[in-house]
């Protein structure tokens, strides 16, 4: 049984900090400062460019992948590391068009997360608009698949609302259709229990710094299901994805496997701080985990709901049909979550009126939710938001 207890210690947040953003950003461990020290100290400065070799800098691109592989359910060696999130959709995406290039169109919901749905806008322009995108409802994406549909592409949780998708259900009905399926576990990895290989899944990607705390930026992952690996081609025929990369044939060939999917040198020292993270995961139990983070928000929401405030609910009220985050409906949402964060309670916001908190039980306990709904008691009936109201809005929010 996991002790969670044991793992809040490892994190660094500051204290008196409620952090309910790991949705967005997950916090850093305490030991990743001597881990980055190490890195520079033990590798980079000491070995230089033999690091590629002596460390096997080259080789961990598919090692994290392998790590990553355990947290999400996927076979050995069908998930690579690098690159960013919106690459990783593009290379999933071509991919899976190649694959069912007869059809017509790429289904996804007005909760997929808007970069995903932009990629997918971009590939009409380079495809000439051989394609077209169906954007539904997420409670009709299955009732929508037909046999013109070519990929499905989903964000598992929606960024919004926390809306959970059934990812067995709706690959299954993709499949019986002759669709292909392409996930982002961007929101879901790290929180929830995944198994790409159980549900079928044909494609997926995902960020690695919200729940699996890789540090801001941190790569991306992207896994092919080993029944597409030899058939698939990239669209982004990078260097290190070659047969022979150190050849340096002016002709492309693909290398074997899902290291074909590799495309430029990634960043070595956000592998350091990643391989580190997610080395915590060997202890932890996804389903477990998934008990523990649905009591926080239950909660959470029980709690909130004593206060009688004017914010609706705007996730599922069934935990089972949400993943890790809890979405409310709030007027003047961005000057609460200012007067919030002022009160060291860090939830986010998202326009044009969500304000979000994230559950993870790896830094959270019952003490962290009733201090946040203190806060947010205090905000409330002080009007503390108000004092927010003609201050111009942060970048980033």
């Amino acid at each position: 049984m996991t002790n969670f207890a044991q793992f809040k210690d490892l994190f660094s947040i500051p204290k008196g900090t409620v952090y309910l953003c790991g949705n967005s950003l997950g916090p850093p461990l305490k030991s990743i400062t001597e881990e980055i020290k190490t890195f520079l100290e033990d590798e980079w400065a000491k070995e230089l460019v033999k690091g590629w070799n002596s460390k096997g800098w080259f080789s961990q691109a598919k090692i994290i992948g392998n790590q990553i592989s355990k947290i999400v359910g996927a076979p050995t060696n069908s998930i690579i590391v690098g690159d960013t999130l919106s690459t990783q959709v593009f290379q999933a995406l071509t991919s899976a068009l190649k694959l069912n290039s007869k059809r017509k169109y790429i289904l996804t919901d007005n909760g997929n997360f808007p970069a995903d749905v932009y990629i997918a806008q971009g590939l009409l322009k380079l495809f000439k608009d051989k394609y077209e995108i169906k954007i539904v409802d997420p409670e009709k994406v299955t009732e929508t698949i037909d046999e013109d549909v070519a990929v499905v592409m989903l964000t598992q949780v929606d960024y919004r609302t926390g809306r959970l998708h059934d990812m067995k259900k709706v690959t299954e009905t993709a499949h019986n259709f002759g669709a292909l399926t392409v996930w982002d576990l961007a929101h879901s990895a790290g929180v929830l229990p995944i198994s790409l290989e159980n549900t079928k899944a044909d494609f997926a990607v995902g960020c690695t710094y919200k729940y699996l705390n890789g540090g801001p930026g941190s790569p991306a992952f992207i896994y092919v299901a080993p029944k597409y690996i030899n058939e698939v081609e990239p669209a982004l025929f990078g260097w290190h994805g070659h047969k022979s990369p150190f050849d340096f044939s002016l002709n492309y060939e693909a290398s074997v496997g899902i290291d074909k999917m590799r495309i430029g040198s990634p960043s070595i020292i956000s592998f350091a701080a990643l391989r580190h993270s997610l080395d915590i995961w060997e202890d932890i139990d996804l389903s477990e985990l998934r008990k523990r983070s649905i009591v926080l928000s239950e909660l959470f929401i029980s709690e909130l709901d004593k206060l009688s405030l004017n914010f609706k609910l705007a996730c599922p009220r069934d935990p089972n049909m949400r993943g890790g985050q809890i979405s409310y409906i709030c007027e003047n949402g961005y000057e609460f979550m200012q007067a919030f964060i002022e009160k060291k309670l860090i939830g986010d916001f998202r326009a044009p009126n969500l304000i979000r908190f994230g559950f993870s039980p790896l830094y959270l306990d019952e003490n962290d939710i009733l201090k946040a709904i203190k806060i947010i008691d205090q905000v409330s009936k002080n009007e503390l938001w108000k004092n927010y109201k003609n201050i111009d809005r942060k970048t980033v929010t």
